[in-house]
């Protein structure tokens, strides 16, 4: 999967962070094309692009914690790194996701966990 990006490598380390998922071997800063390795295919690929988004993502993640942190929990580690909410679409029963921003402006939706849905991980 590729992701155009304007700084493949910041938004790669960003992603790599969120996700825990290693860097490729060798990828470094001004680099126009950044891996995120994944355990198997596909992986993540960050590319430069001359131009900024523009319009909604026509693809994005979903983002779930398999790491015991609820959906909520989750947002707010996602916050401290520099995403932003683009939209709460959290319901008080506890169902529904919140749509962020990366920091390139990039849709994806965190959900609820697993455990959060009563399903094991």
């Amino acid at each position: 999967m590729t992701i155009d990006a304007v700084d493949p490598y910041a938004i790669a380390t960003w992603w790599s962070e969120a996700m825990g998922l290693p860097l490729g071997e060798g990828d470094e800063p001004g680099d126009d094309e950044v891996m995120l390795r994944t355990e198997a295919d596909p992986f993540l690929l960050f590319i430069r692009v001359p131009e900024g988004k523009a319009v909604k993502n026509r693809v994005h993640f979903d983002v779930n914690s398999a790491d015991g942190r609820t959906r909520d929990e989750e947002v707010e580690r996602l916050l401290k790194m520099g995403a932003t909410i683009h939209d709460d679409l959290r319901n008080p029963d506890g169902t529904g996701w919140v749509t962020m921003l990366d920091p390139e402006g990039n849709e994806f939706c965190v959900c609820r966990s697993q455990a959060e849905k009563g399903l094991p991980e």
